[in-house]
């Protein structure tokens, strides 16, 4: 599943190409997704101009001149930019958006994600999935006073207060076991028992694990490429994601997988503790 990084990703390669560029027509050829998808986009978006794209999570909020559109990926969906000339029409290949001689196509094997029209910028801002999540986790929110006062109120393990999305947003399962591997914290440890000092560290390597997965375009695991069609290489550098029986590459011990909440969840036994 593409988590924050690959959608942030999409976002900046999206904004290279289509910012500032009137929408000139959309082609839907299927309406069938978590959220079904309006027919009559064409007209609902013909002549706007796409001003940005913001970012919410795994969520991306189009920005034209009187709509928004808020677009999910799913579990494998892929948005990329094309000049209209170059491409033919490939199977679950749903949706295409305009731009003169460019065109955004959708692509979305599964449908689990979504594209849902609003007819204004707040009323997207204000869908109900955007209004549940935490901090972003690369914003001045998310420091280690605000994360160590909410650990401080459950004893869930951290690996499950990370990845919920209910505290901080975006830190999707390999970023998970990377950052508590950068601050040498075993994934089961009770939230409420980090200390000040561990939590501080956590927050940074949150940061650090998420803004150089961007740098390296992502992960791709399977299906993600991002808008320019660019795999995602941050998982050739992962310390303990995937690894499970090799040494690790800090101290030698083989790393180890356990199960949390039905996610696999990767760690070394003699730096995590």
């Amino acid at each position: 599943m593409p988590e924050l990084p690959e959608v942030e990703v999409t976002r900046l390669g999206l904004l290279r190409k289509l910012k500032n560029k009137k929408c000139t027509g959309a082609v839907v050829r299927e309406t069938r997704f978590r959220k079904p998808l309006r027919a009559d986009l064409e007209e609902l978006l013909f002549n706007q101009t796409l001003q940005d794209i913001k970012r919410r999570g795994k969520y991306l909020i189009w920005l034209f001149d009187r709509s928004a559109l808020v677009t999910h990926l799913g579990m494998s969906g892929s948005m990329r930019v094309y000049l209209q000339a170059d491409v033919e029409v490939q199977k679950h290949d749903h949706l295409d958006l305009i731009f003169g001689d460019m065109i955004m196509r959708y692509h979305d094997p599964r449908r689990f994600g979504f594209v849902a029209y609003f007819p204004d910028k707040e009323s997207a801002f204000a869908m109900p999935e955007l209004q549940r999540l935490g901090v972003e986790p690369l914003s001045e929110d998310f420091n280690s006073k605000f994360f160590y006062g909410a650990l401080r109120q459950t004893s869930l393990p951290i690996k499950t207060s990370l990845i919920r999305g209910d505290i901080v947003v975006g830190v999707g399962n390999i970023y998970c076991s990377e950052s508590l591997f950068l601050a040498g914290i075993h994934p089961k440890t009770k939230s409420n028992r980090i200390s000040k000092k561990r939590v501080s560290a956590l927050t940074d390597a949150v940061k650090e694990v998420l803004q150089s997965s961007i740098e390296l375009g992502g992960s791709t695991l399977r299906d993600f490429v991002s808008a320019e069609g660019q795999s995602g290489y941050y998982t050739l550098n992962n310390n303990v994601y995937g690894r499970e029986g090799q040494p690790c590459k800090k101290c030698g011990t083989l790393i180890k997988k356990v199960q949390i909440d039905g996610r696999s969840t990767f760690y070394c036994p003699h730096c995590q503790h």
